[in-house]
């Protein structure tokens, strides 16, 4: 076994790389700048991690949140690595002990904000502390582009002038190909070896539902599933308050996480999700980054998201152990209309012209009836290699198609009528009300109301109307004008179908779900499910004990992994995923004797998959 193998297996734990991390590895240990983009829960850490444990010096990580870099500390730490972070959080003691420890070259690898990199005295503390590597964390912050853009970002490239010898590596979990330029033009990455991991996420499944009464509709789901720990964002504080209030009425383990409560409140609320106290987080999008919690089994999406990048970003929250996670989107036309007014208030011109591009991604995505995995997956260049994922509900149950030639007709010959009686272009909500015969202002001053196509849409709601015209644009027949306001016009297939009276096949709306297939997704692992909930609370008392959280113990695919094999010693453990030396010497005996207890009154199961 080869050293990168043998440290893997001794310290963290597993017998095999995830794709691309071992090449990786040896680039960084080679000396080569590093741009480095897996997915969330693809093993971004370890890239970094392993490699600090090789080569001599120091390896400094810039992360962007305080909680992030005490989750990872305490992981390591767990796993016998010296790693330590510095950050407000600590007393003056405490830090002055710690920067003791690293004049003296205790630590392997240290944790820190890119605001503090850049204080005076620290510039002379780099040049000292022997740093042979620099691992930059959540690249993309980096980037006006990316969805989490932090100015203080654009500082670090400092570094490179006063550490100029030593190899930088970019990490990040969602980037689109300008932002991968951006960060390596910001980062002054000098050649570096790219590493674009797939973006699929196969153990998650992906459901978009029409929003209907959501308080009911997230209870229905949640019941479902009252021991698994999950999120739901919402795009308001106040709504964050009231879904968790709704939930913690029924006696559900919910609270709420948003800018606006006191920064005790938020910690206390944070700490309680990740020691598995609170179920159930309630949270703006400000919750989420960094937070390494790898049993999220599910995440709930409230309101529409403003991207795609952010929601991957958000939905990747579930399921980073590699096991199952569900995925829910409540959508509903209300949604797009009030993402709309918040644009309406962007002064900046292109920002509000980005602004509106993104929010027609996401729409587009909601109501796609073509598999949703292929979809995100197109959105970061990459192609999805089936015709069905088997787990989203349009690869589950494909919605109905029915022939919408007239209705198409209806709406392409009333874009061309209003193009052709004036000069200028209209917009969604102007052309749903000729074709509803609406009696406005706008109507009558431009003469809209004479239109040969005007009212000639009173069998459909405006909604009906506005959702056809947005899968008329998916299919190629419109197209939003460029320019400052979001027009539309004919594309030349639009010409052609109206001029033709082709055939056109529309898709019917989404439906309230009346039953749902359940399929065995990619990431089960099949257990003795009583003896995982024992382990379980046994993990947990060891984790209240330490005061950190359960999956800094052990994570949920190793206890899964355990009440399938059900190892009574600690040296019949080898092999078992996550368990690396340390934790086996500290922990193996406890849960071995555990497992032994439970087989004396228990029968043990066997599993043929």
């Amino acid at each position: 076994m080869d050293d990168l193998l043998l440290t893997l297996k001794t310290t963290f734990g597993y017998d095999s790389f995830r794709p691309l991390q071992r090449e990786i590895i040896e680039t960084s240990l080679a000396g080569r700048d590093v741009f480095a983009l897996l997915p969330t829960g693809g093993g971004k850490s370890l890239c970094f991690q392993l490699p600090a444990l090789l080569q001599p010096g120091l390896t400094v990580v810039v992360s962007p949140l305080i909680a992030l870099m005490k989750d990872q500390v305490d992981q390591l730490q767990a796993a016998g690595v010296a790693a330590t972070f510095l950050n407000s959080t600590l007393d003056a003691d405490e830090a002055r002990s710690r920067l003791r420890g690293l004049h003296r070259g205790e630590w392997r690898l240290l944790y820190v904000a890119p605001e503090r990199l850049m204080l005076d005295n620290w510039q002379e503390n780099l040049k000292a502390w022997n740093v042979t590597a620099l691992a930059i964390d959540e690249a993309h912050c980096i980037s006006e582009w990316g969805h989490d853009f932090r100015p203080e970002y654009r500082q670090i490239a400092k570094l490179r002038d006063l550490l100029p010898g030593v190899p930088i590596m970019a990490l990040t979990a969602t980037a689109t190909g300008r932002v991968r330029e951006d960060i390596v033009r910001h980062l002054k990455l000098r050649d570096p070896a790219t590493f674009v991991a797939s973006f699929n996420r196969p153990n998650l499944s992906y459901r978009v539902i029409p929003k209907d009464q959501p308080a009911k509709q997230i209870i229905n789901f949640v019941r479902q599933r009252e021991t698994e720990s999950g999120i739901i964002y919402c795009a308001s504080r106040a709504t964050a308050e009231r879904v968790a209030e709704s939930l913690a009425g029924r006696g559900f383990s919910a609270r709420p996480y948003h800018a606006g409560l006191e920064a005790a409140e938020r910690s206390r609320n944070q700490e309680l999700f990740l020691r598995d106290e609170t179920r159930i987080i309630c949270a703006t999008i400000a919750f989420g980054m960094g937070i390494n919690k790898p049993n999220v089994r599910w995440v709930i999406h409230h309101d529409l998201p403003k991207n795609i990048e952010g929601y991957y970003q958000e939905t990747g929250r579930a399921g980073r152990d590699g096991l199952p996670g569900d995925c829910l989107l409540l959508f509903s036309a209300g949604d797009i209309a009030k993402q709309t007014h918040f644009l309406d208030e962007i002064t900046n011109e292109h920002e509000q012209s980005v602004a509106r591009a993104q929010l027609r991604q996401i729409v587009h995505y909601a109501e796609s009836a073509g598999c949703r995995r292929a979809e995100l997956l197109a959105y970061f260049g990459e192609k999805f290699g089936a015709d069905n994922c088997g787990a989203c509900d349009n690869c589950l149950e494909p919605r109905e198609t029915y022939d919408g030639t007239i209705v198409a007709q209806k709406f392409l010959s009333c874009v061309y009528r209003i193009a052709q009686n004036g000069t200028f272009s209209v917009g969604m909500n102007h052309l749903t009300e000729v074709l509803t015969g609406a009696d406005t202002d706008k109507i009558r001053r431009w003469g809209h109301d004479r239109l040969t196509t005007y009212g000639i849409g009173q069998d459909l709601s405006r909604s009906q109307w506005a959702a056809t015209g947005r899968e008329l644009m998916r299919l190629g027949y419109l197209a939003v004008a460029e320019g400052e306001f979001a027009t539309l016009e004919l594309t030349p297939e639009g010409r052609e179908v109206l001029r033709s009276r082709a055939p056109v096949t529309l898709t019917k709306p989404m439906d309230l779900p009346k039953t749902r297939r359940v399929v065995r997704r990619e990431g089960d692992i099949a257990c003795d499910e009583i003896l995982f909930e024992r382990l379980r609370a046994l993990r947990k008392q060891l984790a209240d004990e330490r005061k950190v959280p359960a999956y800094i113990i052990f994570g949920d695919a190793t206890l899964r992994q355990m009440a399938r094999e059900y190892p009574t010693r600690a040296e019949s453990m080898d092999g078992i995923t996550g368990l690396g030396e340390k934790k086996r010497a500290e922990f193996g005996a406890t849960f071995a004797e555990a497992i032994a207890g439970f087989l004396q009154t228990n029968p043990r199961l066997t599993f043929n998959d």
